[in-house]
């Protein structure tokens, strides 16, 4: 058996929370081990945290000058100034999260990276040396949150969406509490 859902959601702090508990929740009731849940839940924040910080014009990040309820006809959910859409797929042994925004997108180093691929110059079997960017410096303020993601997941993509806004995807490989009701057969 398989699932899906789908938020369409302001950018604003308090959206944050919304979409990690829809997930743990969903997580939670179809049985999916605590830990996997925890992981992709931290990761969701983190993607979600960057679509409302960057995703966006400044003037339209839930501040001041307001965001309308909903997208204006016409306009994809997700793409529409203020807003950000995050896709989740249960399916089979495998979740897969996207984080779509309407924001500048990336810039072109961020690439695909498995746990197979070892950056150039560490060790094959080192997680922690598996991105495509080292970790930022230690003094930094930001930045941890695309780093955090990949060690995270199994597999992730950060890349730029048709026309405009950034596109984060990953996903993990799931394990099953006994008695699952969407525990693969």
């Amino acid at each position: 058996m398989s699932m899906w859902w789908s938020l369409h959601l302001r950018r604003e702090a308090a959206s944050v929370p919304l979409a990690r508990r829809f997930l743990l929740g969903t997580m939670e009731t179809a049985g999916v081990d605590p830990d996997i849940s925890y992981d992709l839940s931290v990761a969701l924040s983190e993607a979600c945290a960057n679509a409302v910080e960057h995703g966006g014009d400044r003037q339209d990040a839930g501040g001041a000058g307001g965001v309308a309820p909903g997208p204006p006809d016409g306009e994809q959910s997700g793409h529409a100034c203020g807003q950000y859409r995050v896709t989740a797929y249960l399916d089979g042994e495998k979740c897969r999260i996207e984080v779509a925004d309407s924001g500048p997108g990336f810039p072109p180093r961020r690439t695909l990276r498995t746990a197979a691929q070892p950056h150039a110059g560490y060790p094959a079997g080192e997680p922690s040396h598996t991105r495509a960017n080292p970790h930022p410096p230690v003094t930094a303020e930001s930045g941890r949150g695309l780093c955090l993601i990949e060690e995270l997941a199994d597999h992730v993509h950060f890349g730029n969406g048709p026309g405009r806004g950034a596109v984060v995807s990953f996903d993990k490989v799931l394990k099953w509490r006994k008695g699952a009701l969407l525990m693969v057969s």
